[in-house]
């Protein structure tokens, strides 16, 4: 099977979106101060341990990016594509759909953060996070599309043979109460509530920081909702819709609560104050995001044969190699 060339253009727009961010964070750790009012921040120990990790991060997309165009790329483990794709869509989701609204509601200013990086430099890593996740994701949709179109064709009716669907049940349940309560919280705090929040945090929240919390909070409750229509299995829907939601959402709640969790107990020069509550929303969205993703492992494993469709030719084969196909779900294993 060949690499469409809507592929190929999703992720190189994906990796050309990457580019000035990753320049950006070899000339930081190797000493640079550009974009950078104090040049002692670079310095410090736990700024160069999250630069590295963070550099570490869109490297990774960029071997997937890369991956997503090249024969080689459909013969990756399985877990290798999903999980890195689930926490950076999940990050980079939120980022797409918050910042060109919190362009048009505060302006240039949703860039002013003080402190000591230059606002270019924000404008410059969020419009790249945006071109980046667009790319990557419509890069990951038509490749999973190629290697696993059984996700793409059955219904979320359609009848399968599952071991562990009391155990999804309980997952899927119990996954739609915490993010409703987190939910709540951060519509609360989103439109102006304090309780909870540090002293002056409520009253220095911008539009912006609002519509994030917002976002965050119906990402949350939309992927518990999605998961329970998953496990009940009814309907005439596409599978791959509910999938979606779950996946944007669970995906947010870990890859936020694991970044936050981070920076919080990192201490660093940025992590700032959080709060017991904040702190705990971080916590257990980042715990509920996980159980959500060892849940969706479970279904998509046994789901891995319902409405199997053979494609023309398997992605793995040779073009001239025509009696050793496997069945379509064999990347699910």
């Amino acid at each position: 099977m060949k690499t469409t060339p809507g592929r190929i253009i999703a992720a190189v727009v994906a990796i050309a979106a990457m580019l000035p961010y990753l320049t950006l964070k070899v000339l930081w750790l190797t000493g640079s101060s550009v974009g950078v009012t104090d040049p002692a921040l670079m310095d410090d120990p736990t700024m160069y341990g999250m630069n590295l990790l963070t550099f570490g991060m869109d490297a990774v997309a960029l071997i997937l990016a890369l991956g997503f165009t090249m024969r080689w790329g459909m013969r990756l483990p399985a877990w290798v594509v999903l999980l890195p794709l689930w926490v950076g869509t999940g990050l980079l989701g939120v980022i797409v759909i918050t910042t060109p609204l919190g362009l048009l509601i505060q302006g240039e200013s949703l860039f002013a953060f003080g402190g000591p990086i230059e606002p270019w430099v924000y404008l410059m890593v969020y419009g790249g996070f945006i071109g980046q996740g667009v790319g990557l994701m419509a890069a990951f949709v038509l490749y999973a599309r190629d290697r696993w179109p059984a996700v793409f064709t059955t219904l979320t009716g359609h009848p399968y043979r599952s071991f562990t669907r009391p155990f999804q049940r309980v997952v899927a349940w119990g996954s739609l109460a915490v993010t409703a309560v987190i939910a709540g919280v951060r519509c609360y705090w989103a439109l102006g509530g304090a309780g909870g929040l540090p002293p002056g945090a409520a009253e220095a929240m911008t539009p912006a920081g609002a519509l994030q919390q917002g976002t965050q909070g119906l990402l949350a409750l939309s992927a518990g909702v999605a998961l329970v229509v998953l496990v009940r299995a009814r309907g005439r829907r596409p599978f791959w819709q509910p999938l979606v939601v779950a996946w944007l959402g669970s995906g947010a709640l870990f890859g936020w609560g694991l970044y936050g969790m981070i920076v919080r107990v990192s201490a660093g020069p940025l992590g700032g104050g959080g709060g017991a509550l904040p702190d705990l929303v971080l916590l257990f969205g980042m715990l509920t995001g996980l159980v959500m993703a060892m849940y969706g492992a479970f279904l998509l494993a046994e789901r891995s044969g319902v409405g199997d469709v053979q494609p023309p030719q398997q992605p793995l084969e040779s073009e001239d190699r025509h009696g050793d196909r496997q069945p379509a779900h064999h990347g699910h294993r």
